[in-house]
């Protein structure tokens, strides 16, 4: 069902001062920098910064289980009481993402590669 947790992403509301602070924590560059998202790859770890990711609902990081199948996941994890939060969607080239709750309320993030 998962290939483990390769993606975290940062809601922030300063993209500017977020991407100062994770170039100096990660030592790294961004390999992705635009207004809209900030992506760095470090050591086998995608990590982002959203900056609408507070307006998405994000109250903290979410970390992005990555998956085979992102629609028979959905699924299997809404039959198993978890709430949708963000359908399926292509992120870019190909990428999709998608969110739930789990009935303790934590947020559990999908990604399939193109």
């Amino acid at each position: 069902m998962t290939a483990g947790v390769q993606t975290v992403i940062f809601p922030v509301r300063d993209l500017d001062k977020a991407k100062a602070l994770f170039n100096r924590l990660l030592d790294a560059e961004p390999i992705m920098d635009q207004p809209y998202y900030v992506g760095y790859e470090v050591a086998g770890q995608d990590v982002g910064l959203d900056p609408n990711g507070h307006g998405k609902g994000m109250t903290g990081p979410l970390a992005y289980w990555t998956v085979d199948d992102i629609g028979a996941t959905l699924e299997q994890l809404l039959d198993a009481g978890a709430e949708q939060l963000q359908a399926p969607s292509d992120v870019g080239g190909g990428k999709l993402v998608a969110s739930v709750r789990d009935p303790d309320g934590n947020p559990i993030g999908l990604i399939q590669e193109p």
